[in-house]
């Protein structure tokens, strides 16, 4: 199996180290290949999705890093019927998305944002 090296932030390291033992994994490789398997699976039901779509894009961000966020609702202004952002604490925002459109063009969106590094967090829900 190959040897990958990652540059992971303390913070995330913590987290890591946390869900490895909360979850029995023998170790951070096990965690960050199932994370990947996740991802992947994520990704192949993205796809096969088509025609006319509606969802949820959520986002989470610090309250510092709003510029990729308003970058991208710019890029997807055509998909994007409403769009809330709150406050969830001090240094972190909630950004929510309803969007409705072609499902190729609302998968791109919420992968748009899983790619941006400055996100904490994002999830597509399809309704």
């Amino acid at each position: 199996m190959p040897i990958i090296s990652l540059s992971i932030p303390e913070t995330m390291l913590r987290e890591m180290d946390d869900l490895e033992e909360s979850y029995g994994f023998t170790g951070r490789s096990e965690l960050v290949r199932a994370a990947v398997r996740l991802m992947v699976d994520e990704d192949r039901e993205r796809s096969s999705l088509s025609g006319e779509i509606s969802g949820l894009v959520v986002v989470t961000h610090d309250t510092d890093e709003e510029e990729p966020v308003t970058k991208l609702k710019h890029e997807y202004d055509s998909i994007i019927k409403t769009h809330i952002h709150s406050k969830l604490t001090p240094s972190t925002c909630i950004e929510l998305f309803l969007v409705h459109g072609d499902a190729k063009r609302v998968g791109a969106m919420s992968k748009a944002f899983r790619a941006q590094d400055e996100m904490k967090s994002s999830k597509f829900i399809q309704v």
